[in-house]
Formats: C-alpha cells, sequence, structure tokens
C-alpha cells in the first residue's frame, strides 16, 4: 500500500497502483514477449551496449526514481526548456512532490482521482516558480500516444511509471509489464510506440527497442524474489527508454528493497538476454494497444 500527500492509504492490487491500471491490459508495456521472434539484429545491438551484467538503478533510501500519489487538483503552472514538445498543462507539483535525486530530477505523479500521470525532467523549483526540462501527462486508462517525434520525460517519448520495477510486486510475487533500461549509445531513430530519439549511431539499438531475458538462462540458484523479477523479464522483457549507463533498470525509490534481492539481480549478465521483433504487436502507430496474438 502506499500514502498519497493526504495521507490517505491506496491498496495496490497486481497490475494497478493508487487503485488506477497502469495503462490498459494490452498496453504495450503489459504484453507478453514470449512468443515474438528474435530481432534480426539482435547480436548487434548487444554488442553495441556492450557486455556487462545488469544494475538495478534502485535500491536503499536514496536511489531509484520516486513515485508521488496526489488526490488534489492540479494547480501548478511549469516552464519548460523544451516547451513545444511538452504538455502545457498545470502540473500537481507541490513542496511534497517527490523527486528524483540525480542529474535527471524526474518526478512521476499519479492523480489517482482521475487516473492521470504526470511526469516530468530536470525539474526543480526557482524563485519564479516551477521549473522543468520538459513534461507529459498521460490518461492511464487510455492507448493514445504523444505525437510522432514529441519527447516526454524520457528521451523515448514513452512513460516511466509503466516501466519502473516496484517493490509492491516483487513482493506480491508477480510482475506484469516490461521494465525501463538504458544504453550508453542509441540510433537516430524510435520504434514503435517510443516517438522520440536521441542518438547519432545507427549500429546502436533505437529507443522502444525490447530485450527478452532468454528462456533457457537458468534462475533456479536465485531467491524467490529474484525469479521473480528474472521470471517477468523472460516474459514481458526491458525496454530502451533513454541514454544511460549499460544495463542499468529502473525501479521505484524506497528503503524496502532487500539488499540481498538488489546484489542478485548484479550477477544477471548481459548475454543472457536476445532483442526481440516487435513489429507484429502493433495495432497502429498512434495506439499502444497490441495484437491479440501477440498476447
Amino acid at each position: 500500500m502506499v500514502a498519497d500527500d493526504e495521507g490517505v492509504i491506496a491498496f495496490v492490487i497486481i497490475g494497478a497502483f493508487a487503485g488506477c491500471p497502469v495503462f490498459p491490459p494490452d498496453n504495450y508495456w503489459n504484453t507478453p514477449v514470449t512468443a515474438l521472434p528474435v530481432h534480426s539484429r539482435s547480436s548487434q545491438w548487444l554488442d553495441s551496449i556492450g557486455a556487462a551484467q545488469l544494475h538495478p538503478d534502485f535500491g536503499g533510501a536514496r536511489y531509484g526514481i520516486p513515485i508521488t500519489v496526489t488526490r488534489k487538483k492540479p494547480r501548478t503552472k511549469v516552464r519548460f526548456d523544451y516547451s513545444t514538445e511538452s504538455d502545457r498543462v498545470r502540473y500537481p507539483l507541490r513542496r511534497s512532490t517527490l523527486i528524483e535525486g540525480g542529474s535527471d530530477r524526474h518526478t512521476v505523479v499519479v492523480d489517482a482521482r482521475y487516473c492521470r500521470l504526470y511526469e516530468t525532467w530536470n525539474t526543480r523549483r526557482t524563485p519564479r516558480g516551477w521549473r522543468a526540462g520538459s513534461g507529459a501527462v498521460w490518461n492511464l486508462r487510455s492507448n493514445a500516444l504523444r505525437p510522432a517525434g514529441w519527447t516526454s520525460a524520457d528521451a523515448a517519448g514513452l512513460p516511466i511509471l509503466p516501466g519502473l520495477l516496484r517493490w509492491s510486486e516483487v513482493r506480491s510475487g508477480s510482475i506484469q509489464h516490461a521494465i525501463r533500461f538504458t544504453a550508453p549509445r542509441t540510433a537516430p531513430s524510435y520504434l514503435w510506440p517510443a516517438r522520440h530519439q536521441a542518438g547519432s549511431d545507427s549500429s546502436a539499438p533505437p529507443m522502444g527497442s525490447r530485450f527478452r531475458l532468454r528462456a533457457d538462462f537458468d534462475t533456479t540458484t536465485y531467491s524467490k524474489r529474484a525469479r521473480v523479477v528474472l521470471t517477468a523479464m523472460q516474459t514481458y522483457g526491458l525496454v530502451l527508454a533513454d541514454n544511460g549507463s549499460a544495463w542499468y533498470f529502473q525501479g521505484e525509490r524506497t528503503a524496502k528493497w532487500p539488499q540481498r534481492l538488489i546484489e542478485e539481480l548484479k550477477t544477471v549478465p548481459s548475454g543472457a538476454f536476445e532483442a526481440v521483433d516487435t513489429a507484429g504487436m502493433q495495432v497502429s502507430a498512434d495506439s499502444g494497444a497490441t495484437k491479440s496474438t501477440a498476447r
């Protein structure tokens, strides 16, 4: 369960957050990729990212992307550095809003009244009010995508929330979505449902590329909770959403993450992954919905 900024307790169930769906069940993030073919450029993309161990980009009280739940009316005007590609509406930002540490300074805010998701990047409070690099708003009940070519709070133009690993899911024993990760180099292109690119290396994977932990990877030596995460990586995979350190995957910021779990996940080799061809999932270029044959 999670407390919002009004002190109200919301119970988190599998596949939902703060009483809201995290996009529809047929959404790209929530669709298994176990039956999809290996992408023809899988080996090339793996070489481009580089051989490394997986790295949980979360753990302890300081690391990870925090999630704020609110039921208050959005009331804050935000000035954006990339204003032409940001949703210029009022955002539910206030002093109590949790901001990611480090250079990215993301905010992820769920309006639990209307199931709206507000996300910003490079967020800061200034003497003149709130400012951010970019901002995006989603209806969590909809498969609608951002306009083609637009960024979001992520370089790929994707939402952050559906790709965050959450402690409540691991504890429940079931993760039913893909997980966001970063790579040091990306191509100057993007794959559906990503909407934006921020790369220059044509040999690297495009934003939106999806990778799957191979089915033959032996998970039996891992703890029960680590196997929950690894099963999700085999079933739903990882989605390339931003430039950053190789094979860093993201989770929510909470002190509840067990250190043993974090250390176990660091032992998974990048060579155990393969890129998958997601072209057969697409229903429409402007929708995150997937075909029934992909599920």
